[in-house]
């Protein structure tokens, strides 16, 4: 068994970022700018952008947080969001979810310039990255296929299963692994909480993504020997053993499953890490112009 590491993976693309973001500033005299907006205080978000935050600075990028609090109106919020798709110094937008209830997400999303859309969640970057056409592609699958691309994980011809369809994740990983393309050009299966014997796909998976959101899901008995997995799952559990009283579990039982793996991510330490490097990607090839000139 190998580990697909996202740390050492993320910290060598990191460093890539960052000598490209300097030659942006010396060309340009400008930052690459990406702009998080943050509704309420959900303690995961809070987490999650202030990690893009300070990524952002790791790398040469200017970063900068516009905060409502959860009573923001579906107006006011669509409005900033015009305003900032007006903003010449921006080059990328993210709206960080999830939203209050009374906020359509799916109206915030389109909303975005899809020119700025560095989540890649736009229908329009969905609809070219399913053509194979330049686009943003959604962090975590971009940052899943740079990982596998570092360890040179053969997947031509090979069967992958998806568990999870979620917009986020497990749909556009699929469609990824089926393009015409490295990596790519799989038999692409997906599953979901409403397909019968998970386990007669999972065993057949000669490379199994795994995005269902649920604790050690995938175990030993449902994976064959020489499998490459990836575990997208963070699920997050009180601890008493830990300095943040937290402890983050994988959608994959890793003792058990990392037995008869050739290949697999760690939790944490794996996807986690590559979703930001996914997000770091967009936003540098918007501010170079390199998918919409």
């Amino acid at each position: 068994m190998e580990l697909l590491d996202g740390k050492y993976v993320s910290e060598k693309v990191k460093v890539e970022i960052a000598a490209e973001a300097a030659k942006i500033l010396a060309r340009t005299g400008r930052k690459p700018h990406l702009v998080a907006v943050l509704v309420g205080h959900d303690g995961g978000s809070e987490t999650y952008v202030a990690s893009k935050m300070k990524n952002c600075e790791a790398v040469g990028f200017k970063s900068s947080l516009v905060r409502y609090e959860g009573d923001v109106s579906e107006e006011e919020l669509l409005n900033k969001v015009a305003e900032l798709n007006a903003d010449a110094d921006i080059d990328g937008i993210i709206v960080q979810l999830p939203l209050p209830k009374h906020i359509d997400p799916e109206k915030v999303t389109e909303k975005i310039d899809h020119r700025k859309d560095v989540d890649g969640f736009h229908p329009i970057n969905l609809g070219r990255m399913q053509r194979n056409l330049p686009s943003f592609i959604p962090a975590t699958p971009y940052g899943i296929t740079l990982m596998l691309k570092e360890y040179n994980i053969e997947t031509s011809g090979k069967h992958c299963v998806v568990v999870g369809r979620s917009n986020i994740v497990g749909s556009p990983m699929s469609i990824l692994m089926a393009r015409n393309t490295y990596p790519g050009n799989c038999t692409v299966t997906v599953c979901h909480s409403r397909t019968p014997d998970i386990k007669k796909f999972t065993l057949d998976a000669d490379i199994l993504i795994v995005a269902i959101g649920k604790k050690n899901f995938i175990t030993a008995d449902m994976v064959k020997e020489g499998v490459v997995v990836i575990d997208v799952g963070m699920n997050r559990e009180t601890s008493t053993l830990t300095k943040s009283g937290f402890k983050l579990f994988g959608d994959v039982d890793f003792e058990g499953v990392s037995q008869k793996a050739s290949w697999i991510t760690p939790v944490p330490g794996g996807v986690g890490l590559m979703t930001i490097i996914g997000l770091l990607k967009n936003t540098l090839a918007s501010a170079n112009k390199q998918v919409y000139p």
